[in-house]
């Protein structure tokens, strides 16, 4: 498997933040091809020394490296990053990588 890993930094805004991110982005992420599996975070994000300057985390889910760069690269694909500008106001990391069982 292969993963989106996004890293949401914490908002001006959370409840702005938190509208936007359920009304809009997620329904746009959804639609990125070869999708199969969306998660995001509940709750406060902390680190081993306690709170952390994340206020969300998603993982997006695919078959693999190839499906997740055509979905990325799609135009709903960049249609979801675009709109990051749109709500994300703290800043976002994003990494991609393969997914193995240890």
């Amino acid at each position: 498997m292969a993963k989106v890993l996004v890293l949401y930094k914490t908002p001006k805004s959370a409840e702005a933040f938190d509208k936007h991110y359920a009304d809009v982005h997620i329904p746009l992420a959804k639609k990125i091809p070869g999708l199969k599996a969306y998660d995001i975070s509940r709750g406060a994000v902390a680190a081993p020394g306690g709170s952390s300057n994340l206020h969300l985390v998603a993982t997006l889910t695919f078959d693999t490296m190839d499906a997740l760069k055509a979905g990325m690269g799609s135009a709903e694909g960049k249609a979801a990053a675009a709109d990051l500008s749109n709500f994300a106001d703290g800043g976002v990391d994003l990494y991609f990588f393969d997914n193995q069982n240890a």
